[in-house]
């Protein structure tokens, strides 16, 4: 049989095909220099029959080629009870009846329609298919809905097929379309699946509960995620061969956190899977959800949407990445920002909260003989009758009590912290020597407890001992009773190590026996060893780190499981995971063993699917409690979770203000020349001023909150002050190119990978200098500027490290106020950079951009 080849206009060097016969069309396909999707007719259907992708000038074919249709319908509303429960791999109910505040969550991610067993399914090929508009456009149609989907590469990005779909209702009921399944891909040939915010890994999960709840490897069922806790909306999956297929929804398609005048975050526009409703890998998107806002429908009426597939020869997070910056326009959405209210200032303004019993809710209680202080907790610890009592970021209280040589922190509050410390310490014999009795005091019960029952857990050994100890250590190196204590807690941290290098998650108080054995320890617990071989140069502390590491690797890194460490979320994976990116980090500067190095990036890598990257941001203009704002003022975009996933505080609260990431990202940014990283750091740190607090500079934790401030979180300004330090002493070493560097100490408990600084000199180009805190000394009349005051311990010079913290290139003024230090007078100016005297008025930094000013007093 004769077959004519009609070549449509080329566009971009795309090409359109249509071969057809005289009698009937045979072979449709879309192809370019990078991608190549061809369809067959057979039996009066268009099936796929080849994708392929142009792999260093060969073409490599991408899964099994399909393209076939699915419509979901259901006559009446589908019912938002739990249709299934659900059992732990060890037996037993899952989640138990105790972790309360997952059970809402719980019952929305097991209806019938999030496990996509809801409504009847529509299998079917196209019947007809035509060139059209650059492009294919094929029709099908079923018993109640006729579907129309257009096909054309996208000019912009050769690497998408743009693909829009209407539905045309025949019937009244209640509709839900998906994307085709352009390839599905045999479980044998998997390398890397994803649904950003939700999971990632590379082996499948039989045990739902792990799958589902923990991104313990990929659920062996088709569910639908929400796009509440989808941080990029880009289902993937990736092969062996080096090929990845992801599918990406136009932007406004997907719920907006905060639509107009009130919290919109728990609606569902979209879902989002991994698979499609055969449970074949392939990344589907849902629109309408089946039961969901515009999926009811009279006959007559339609509905229609927009959606890309890309197929890249290149990995996950490039995949993840174009999803973020090219169609979501992350980058663009970070030239928005701009703060009302300089870094360095809320830094020094918290130091007043800090210091104000009243504001800090600071309390001084009697226990075992000791003074010890401790701020009041008013969030969620079993047993508590509002009395709870804890500390968060030691390493921010010695720094800022060093940097800005306070009496109320030297004298007022560091010795009951450290006594807070020491009591909390269990020294007594037995099982638990060396551990921690628990998180929080009870002042009434007069007692340690943990969070969330009575367990105790070897991360909170790390935590509580060796990360706080560790950093006090830092800054008060011949304490001999904090050495003492840092050793029992390693020497107990060694013999709950198993052979292999991993750790229990916990041990119940009581009974002293495993706890928890339905999850692996995926979290940073080694940490605790790097600490104890820094501090005490004990090397069997070094290599029962690296045991650790080495499991660590293998069981987390590798295959993408992690752990969170909120007893509350029943340790649904959280911010450990960027901190254990950290933690490898630091390993990695102790053996200089490239595999942490490399493994860190990973880690790192993986972290960005806790930032969201969606909705583009605007400046339309929104209600906030009666205020206006601008939508970028508000936006989720850049933020991070405290824990995502089905059942993190994110699928309500959202993300959190808590930026503990930032440093670390601008470090692998320096390390990696990955601009991803630079721009998440700095989407998270600035222009957040819509969620602080105007009376303390004390941001929320919770979006939804706001700018409600600390609320029952009072110790969260240390983690604000710590984070912010360490993101802004980060950007001075990177835009410096390594001119002005500052010490870190270690990882703070318990909210990501932020460090401690201020307890050595650093250098600042070629001169050591200690970081200070001389509030009033230096301002710029820009809040996009922060000033960063060190001392030389050589010279009576002062040096300011200006950092442009904005997208824009801007200009300020400087004013320095010489008597608010001691020095003396007639002070000489010039930049550090170029040893030419400086003028103070109409200073100019690029976007970004740093220079260093040096003043040098002379009598």
């Amino acid at each position: 049989m004769k077959r004519i080849t009609l070549l449509l206009p080329i566009l971009l060097n795309v090409i359109p095909v249509w071969q057809a016969s005289a009698q009937r069309t045979s072979v449709k396909a879309l192809t370019n220099n990078a991608i190549r999707v061809q369809w067959r007719e057979a039996d009066g259907a268009l099936k796929i029959e080849e994708v392929a992708v142009n792999k260093k000038g060969q073409w490599t074919k991408a899964a099994a080629p399909s393209g076939e249709y699915t419509l979901l319908f259901s006559e009446t509303k589908p019912s938002t009870e739990a249709a299934e429960t659900f059992e732990k791999v060890t037996g037993g109910k899952f989640p138990e009846d105790a972790y309360h505040y997952q059970q809402t969550q719980w019952k929305e991610s097991t209806t019938g329609v999030a496990l996509n067993t809801a409504g009847q399914a529509f299998h079917f090929f196209p019947q007809t298919g035509a060139a059209k508009d650059n492009g294919l456009e094929f029709k099908s149609e079923t018993d109640v809905a006729r579907i129309t989907a257009h096909w054309k590469i996208d000019p912009r990005f050769p690497n998408d097929i743009q693909v829009t779909m209407t539905l045309d209702a025949k019937r009244k009921g209640f509709f839900s379309l998906a994307t085709p399944t352009l390839a599905a891909l045999p479980v044998e040939q998997m390398s890397w699946v994803s649904v950003p915010g939700y999971f990632q890994g590379n082996f499948m999960q039989q045990n739902f509960a792990l799958g589902y709840a923990y991104g313990y490897g990929i659920p062996d069922r088709p569910v639908v995620y929400r796009e509440r806790c989808a941080s990029t909306l880009s289902p993937l999956v990736s092969s062996k061969d080096g090929v990845t297929l992801s599918v990406i929804p136009e932007p406004g398609l997907a719920r907006d956190p905060w639509a107009k005048d009130q919290i919109t975050q728990i609606d569902w526009h979209l879902g989002l899977s991994h698979m499609n409703r055969k449970a074949q890998l392939s990344p589907t998107l849902y629109y309408p959800v089946l039961g969901e806002e515009k999926s009811e429908m009279e006959a007559g009426q339609s509905v229609s949407w927009t959606f890309r597939y890309s197929i890249i020869a290149g990995d996950w997070f490039e995949a993840t990445k174009h999803a973020a910056v090219d169609i979501y326009k992350f980058r663009e959405t970070l030239a928005l920002r701009q703060s009302k209210q300089a870094l360095t200032d809320r830094i020094e303004k918290m130091h007043h909260y800090l210091t104000d019993p009243k504001t800090s809710l600071w309390n001084i209680e009697e226990f075992k003989g000791k003074q010890i202080g401790a701020q009041s907790y008013l969030g969620g610890v079993v047993g508590s009758d509002k009395d709870a009592m804890k500390n968060s970021d030691y390493g921010a209280m010695w720094m800022l009590a060093n940097a800005t040589n306070d009496p109320e922190l030297t004298q007022k509050v560091l010795p009951p912290a450290e006594n807070f410390k020491l009591v909390q310490q269990q020294t007594e014999d037995g099982f638990f020597k060396g551990a921690v009795e628990g998180q929080y005091y009870l002042a009434k019960k007069k007692k340690f407890v943990e969070e969330w029952g009575e367990v105790v857990e070897p991360i909170a050994l790390t935590y509580y001992v060796m990360l706080d100890v560790g950093n006090m250590l830092l800054f008060e190196p011949d304490n001999a009773e904090l050495k003492e204590r840092l050793r029992l807690g390693a020497e107990k941290l060694l013999s709950w190590q198993r052979e292999d290098g991993s750790f229990a998650v916990a041990y119940d108080r009581k009974t002293e026996q495993e706890a928890f054995k339905d999850i692996q320890d995926v979290r940073p617990t080694f940490y605790g060893l790097i600490v104890a071989h820094r501090m005490l140069k004990d090397e069997k502390y070094l290599k029962a780190a690296e045991k650790g590491a080495d499991w660590f690797l293998k069981n987390a890194v590798e295959t993408g499981a992690f752990l969170g460490v909120c007893g509350d979320a029943r340790y649904a994976p959280d911010f450990a995971t960027g901190q254990s990116a950290q933690a490898l980090l630091d390993l990695f500067d102790l053996t200089q063993n490239k595999k942490y190095q490399d493994a860190a990036v990973t880690c790192a890598k993986i972290y960005t699917s806790s930032i969201y990257t969606h909705p583009i941001a605007n400046h339309d203009t929104k209600t906030v409690n009666g205020t206006a704002r601008e939508d970028w003022e508000i936006s989720q975009t850049g933020l991070s979770f405290e824990h995502g996933g089905i059942f993190g505080s994110a699928t309500r609260h959202g993300p959190i203000q808590l930026a503990s990431h930032a440093g670390m990202f601008i470090r692998i940014y320096q390390l990696t020349g990955e601009q991803l990283f630079a721009d998440m750091a700095r989407a998270a740190a600035i222009g957040r001023d819509a969620f602080v607090d105007s009376k303390t500079s004390v941001a929320s934790y919770y979006w939804n909150a706001m700018n409600r401030g600390a609320g029952p979180y009072p110790h969260h300004a240390w983690w604000q002050i710590g984070w912010i330090t360490d993101y802004l002493l980060s950007e001075a070493a990177l835009r410096s190119n390594g001119k002005v560097t500052f010490p870190r100490g270690f990882v703070t408990p318990k909210v990501g990978p932020h460090q401690t600084y201020g307890f050595a000199p650093g250098d600042v180009f070629g001169d050591k200098a200690m970081l200070t805190i001389k509030e009033g000394y230096i301002t710029a009349d820009s809040p996009s500027i922060d000033p960063i005051v060190s001392k030389s311990t050589t010279k009576k010079t002062y040096y300011i490290t200006l950092l442009n913290n904005s997208p824009q290139p801007t200009a300020f003024n400087l004013k320095i106020d010489h008597s608010k230090v001691s020095e003396g007078s007639s002070p000489a100016m010039k930049w550090a950079e170029t040893n030419q005297k400086a003028a103070i008025s109409n200073v100019k930094l690029p976007a970004f951009g740093s220079r260093t000013l040096a003043i040098s007093y002379k009598p």
